[in-house]
């Protein structure tokens, strides 16, 4: 099979699901790499734009494993990850132009950690026109016992939906998007150095970690489209993929949100509600 078959393969599922998979973009011994630089970084204690502090005594695995939050504007390695031409061409590929930078996150969550509700990134980011992406990268095996990623295939179609309270029990974060009961929820399985790219309005999540010792370690950079104008005031500045700044406009939170309803016997999302938070991205 060719490369450009792969690609227009990728960027079919990219379009009817809103996600897909890239198996193998970057390398074993690239991810040890990345792996051991982390947990060292981590190691030293807090670091900039830690979203939490971190306490090595806590019953909580996320406040010894605290995610961390924007380190390429602080560190080489992550600064260089994010803007990796090897990302850069999927992405451009699957958006039709190359996009610009603007958050990179390491989630660790190690054995016993809590999940995060189901939610959609574009909520947090605000890119306008257009939306935002993810690239979501494995650097260990995920599974659902150590808490996989799990999205809502054809999601990207929708619109904002109007968040509700999140089990804290389960969930690190303490908002959620409502589903209907029949929506196909799929796990999506990764052996590290995978990279899952989805649409900002996808909505996605992941349950606790329930295995007994091993950790789901996984490198993000966010992204959005080209002809984003705006995007909210904690993604500034925005990197072009050569890793020149732009400058955006800041968009502001608020405004119509979706809810569910019926028509015709049948359940569609109405823009009914009003959303008046903005939150950080989690």
């Amino acid at each position: 099979m060719t490369q450009t078959t792969v690609s227009r393969s990728y960027k079919q599922r990219f379009d009817e699901d809103g996600y897909v998979v890239v198996s193998g973009l970057f390398s074993g011994a690239e991810v040890d790499r990345l792996r051991e630089h982390y947990m060292a970084l981590r190691r030293r204690g807090p670091l900039p734009d830690d979203l939490v502090g971190v306490k090595a005594s806590s019953r909580d695995p996320l406040r010894r494993y605290p995610r961390m939050a924007q380190m390429h504007r602080w560190d080489d390695t992550t600064r260089d990850w994010l803007l990796d031409p090897r990302l850069a061409r999927q992405l451009s590929e699957l958006l039709g132009a190359e996009p610009y930078a603007v958050q990179s996150m390491l989630y660790f969550k190690p054995a016993g950690s809590r999940g995060q509700a189901l939610h959609q990134d574009n909520f947090y980011l605000r890119a306008e026109p257009g939306t935002c992406v993810a690239a979501w990268m494995a650097l260990d095996d995920t599974d659902e016992e150590n808490g996989c990623m799990k999205v809502v295939p054809g999601s990207q179609d929708w619109p904002m939906l109007c968040t509700a309270k999140a089990d804290t029990r389960l969930s690190f974060t303490d908002v959620t998007v409502p589903l209907l009961a029949e929506q196909r929820v799929d796990a999506v399985h990764m052996k590290p150095g995978d990279v899952l790219f989805f649409n900002g309005s996808v909505v996605h999540g992941s349950h606790p970690n329930t295995s007994a010792d091993r950790f789901r370690r996984a490198l993000i950079g966010h992204y959005i489209q080209a002809e984003a104008t705006q995007v909210a005031q904690y993604y500034h500045p925005a990197l072009r993929m050569d890793g020149t700044p732009l400058e955006l406009t800041v968009a502001e939170g608020g405004g119509a949100c979706g809810e569910w309803a019926e028509e015709s016997g049948q359940p569609v999302i109405a823009m009914t509600g009003h959303e008046a938070v903005t939150r950080k991205h989690e």
